[in-house]
């Protein structure tokens, strides 16, 4: 198995639009996570195979955004450790990850981690990347 990383900032009136999130809109994230890998390949962000690398990449994107976070709560470094620490379990044990913030202006962060090879609840859709 290997996990896809995805990511979408826009606004909120956008994300907030449920039928531009159903297939085969190319943007905002879909309602589902499972259905991320439908999108177009180029909004991939990144591949790996190993969880921890994917929980590197992940942990690396609430610290890039918190200035932006619209609530200070999610500055909190502990709030995004204990956040982290659970998306890590949920990778190891083959789990997808989906994580949400309402950004500034205002403004939405998606940052989604996509398990493929194939994908537990969704084994039919096809890899971005022919896998």
């Amino acid at each position: 198995m290997h996990h896809h990383a995805y990511l979408w900032t826009g606004p909120t009136p956008r994300f907030d639009e449920e039928a531009f999130r159903r297939p085969p809109h190319p943007q905002p994230p879909p309602l589902e996570t499972a259905y991320w890998p439908v999108k177009p390949r180029s909004i991939v962000k990144g591949t790996w195979s190993e969880p921890s690398a994917v929980a590197v990449w992940l942990g690396e994107r609430p610290a890039e955004y918190a200035p932006r976070f619209a609530a200070g709560a999610y500055r909190d470094p502990g709030r995004l450790v204990t956040l982290l620490a659970s998306a890590g379990e949920r990778l190891a044990a083959g789990g997808d990850i989906s994580l949400g913030f309402s950004l500034e202006q205002p403004a939405f962060l998606s940052v989604a981690l996509v398990g493929c090879g194939p994908h537990r609840a969704l084994p039919d859709l096809p890899c971005p990347f022919g896998r």
